[in-house]
């Protein structure tokens, strides 16, 4: 509970003062910039309360909606990481790779029954 929230926020910080500078070297003045950073971080509070109400009552669908969630992060994760495979001309380099990746998926396997 706790230690999450502190990881989001801890998260949020610098990615709220990126989208920040984004806004401004975009030619937005520091106040549009402002309001429609503080929008778009309203919008996941909503998001969140939608979430809440909705997905409450949709317990029979949720392991559905988490595989798409965790397949779509997945699918970033890799994506960023298959071209530049593709980019190095050794053959070890590659491997390395796959095997990280690979480690990575057995991490998630032996956590996966671990319950706090």
């Amino acid at each position: 509970g706790i230690f999450t929230a502190l990881a989001i926020i801890a998260h949020e910080i610098p990615q709220e003062i990126g989208d920040f500078i984004v806004l401004l070297n975009a030619g937005f003045s520091r106040a549009r910039a402002l309001l429609y950073n503080g929008i778009s971080g309203l919008m996941a509070v909503v998001g969140g309360v939608l979430a809440y109400y909705f997905l409450e009552r949709a317990t029979q669908v949720m392991p559905y909606l988490l595989v798409i969630a965790s397949s779509s992060f997945i699918y970033i994760a890799v994506s960023d990481l298959i071209p530049q495979m593709h980019r190095r001309p050794h053959w070890q380099e590659s491997l390395r790779q796959i095997a990280l990746i690979a480690i990575g998926v057995g991490i998630v396997v032996l956590l996966t029954d671990h319950n706090h």
